[in-house]
């Protein structure tokens, strides 16, 4: 049995034949626990429905038809105080409340929001059909082998798409990504949104929505959003004028790099001497979920796919996209391990590795596939030699990227950081060895031979939001902070502030937004 809450509006659950009565209960304690204020207000038919659906299970599998009915209203009746119970105990902050005397203060640097990956609309430029996310059929068949990036077999970088990013993904169906933090933008903290190339009027707290095209290397994004902040300076007419950056997951990462190299390409050596060109032109910088030592879930990707509602983006599509090699871990990681915790060197960046282990597009499966897809075998051979070359360069491109963030610099901005620590997150994978062969382990109940003494949950997973270790959203390659920070993890920290919440819906959490508008509007020096 598993029960389950969506923060924001759905709330589903798996309830197994078998399961009894006091089962339930602790499903309804759970659900009473986590909902959140707006869960309790907007959600009430969702978990009507819920609770209908246990109920009708407890009728099936109770053999006492005396007691059925007994039980089913006992439970609906349990569960409804608990539920009331919950939703009169939660709190949250009025956020207009708060900050409606600040509005009086208009002189305000405007704000960019930056999203993370995926977290952009794609459409075709000819047609404006939505590609991604689309509708939600496509997320529950769809192969999106659309989404591939063409590369060039010269400069193996990719060709320019036939799609273009045009809005943020705010929601998809119920849940909620982007639409809650520009509200309260909007509502609490008297923020207008604005089009750049547009002349302003003083006096109007202004912010901007930086879509990207988020398929694409991190370093070309970083040129665009250095573009909009010139942009906007233009705008206000003020050449001197200073941003807020807010910054999401990957958005972190291109925020950070345009902070130190501005529109400069570091990637093509090993010499990362930063300008900090940024500095002059940002005040605050709020990161969001930074995967700041990268994610161990961008490798488990590029081997099994990256799970998209009721289907998967395959890794021959994954692989064409350079920002998804920038969220590998860095180096000063201990990303792969044996089954009994020893640490092995091997480099995620090295394409050997890759090939040795048959994973991504040297797995025999996925070749198949690649080869399937081809007009002819002949065309089949060239797109994988084309897709190896083209691996092998990312990768290479993906580690300078990593340590271009990591070198200490001079005169940082200290960063003001937010992010989970509540969900169990993918750390380490494990290599166990079955009868000669390495076999890689992604999850700890995959271990067949587990050894005497290991608790792989504790081994494999550390907390975090489900996509980004706390350790990494500090920029740390371990999880006890009295350990001394490596010399090239530089990560100069304001303050950090942390959540129980997930990756993709820690924009929606109502602490953090409290805590951003704080932030973005507090006048006292020591920010």
């Amino acid at each position: 049995m598993s029960c389950a809450v969506s923060r924001g509006s759905v709330v589903k659950s798996r309830l197994f034949p078998g399961v009894g009565f006091f089962r339930f209960l602790i499903c309804a304690r759970k659900l009473r626990d986590t909902l959140t204020l707006r869960s309790c207000t907007q959600t009430w038919n969702a978990n009507a429905r819920y609770l209908s659906v246990m109920s009708n299970r407890l009728n099936n599998f109770t053999n006492n038809r005396t007691l059925a009915p007994n039980l089913h209203w006992m439970a609906l009746i349990l569960a409804f105080c608990s539920f009331s119970t919950g939703c009169a105990g939660v709190k949250a902050p009025d956020l207009k409340r708060l900050y409606a005397h600040s509005g009086h203060v208009s002189e305000q640097p405007p704000v960019i929001l930056i999203h993370g990956v995926m977290g952009s609309k794609l459409r075709d430029r000819n047609s404006g059909r939505e590609i991604w996310p689309g509708a939600m059929t496509r997320l529950m068949q769809s192969d999106f082998q659309d989404l591939a990036l063409d590369i060039d077999p010269d400069t193996l970088r990719p060709l320019p798409s036939r799609l273009e990013a045009f809005d943020l993904t705010s929601s998809i169906g119920q849940r909620d990504f982007y639409a809650a933090i520009t509200h309260t933008l909007e509502d609490a903290g008297g923020y207008t949104r604005t089009t750049p190339g547009i002349p302003v009027d003083a006096g109007v707290r202004r912010y901007y929505v930086f879509t990207y095209d988020w398929r694409y290397d991190n370093v070309d994004t970083a040129q665009q959003l250095s573009r909009l902040i010139e942009q906007i300076r233009t705008d206000f007419g003020d050449p001197d004028l200073k941003v807020d950056l807010i910054a999401h997951s990957m958005g972190s990462l291109i925020a950070r790099y345009y902070l130190r190299y501005g529109e400069q390409d570091v990637l093509d050596g090993n010499e990362f001497s930063a300008n900090m060109h940024g500095r002059s032109r940002l005040r605050r910088m709020v990161l969001l979920g930074p995967p700041n030592l990268g994610s161990v879930e961008a490798i488990k990707s590029f081997i099994s796919g990256r799970k998209v509602g009721f289907t998967r983006i395959p890794t021959e599509v994954l692989v064409t996209m350079p920002s998804v090699y920038q969220l590998f871990p860095h180096a000063i990681n201990d990303w792969l391990v044996t089954t009994d915790g020893t640490p092995l060197d091997r480099d995620q960046y090295d394409i050997e590795v890759w090939r040795r282990f048959h994973w991504s597009i040297f797995d025999p499966d996925v070749r198949r596939r690649i080869s399937r897809t081809s007009a002819t075998p002949e065309l089949g051979e060239k797109r994988l030699r084309l897709l190896e070359r083209y691996f092998e360069k990312s990768l290479e491109r993906a580690r300078r990227f990593s340590w271009s963030l990591t070198v200490p610099v001079d005169n940082p901005l200290p960063l003001i950081v937010f992010g989970g620590d509540c969900e169990m997150t993918p750390a380490r994978l494990v290599v166990e060895e079955i009868e000669g062969e390495s076999v890689l382990r992604l999850w700890p109940n995959e271990i067949a031979h587990p050894l005497s003494g290991i608790d792989y949950i504790d081994l494999m997973l550390e907390p975090g939001d489900g996509m980004v270790t706390k350790a990494s959203l500090l920029g740390r390659p371990v999880l006890d902070t009295t350990v001394p920070r490596h010399k090239y993890s530089f990560l100069p920290l304001d303050y950090s502030f942390f959540l129980c919440e997930q990756h993709d819906t820690l924009a929606s959490n109502v602490s953090f937004l409290d805590n951003l508008l704080h932030a973005l509007l507090n006048r006292d020096p020591s920010f």
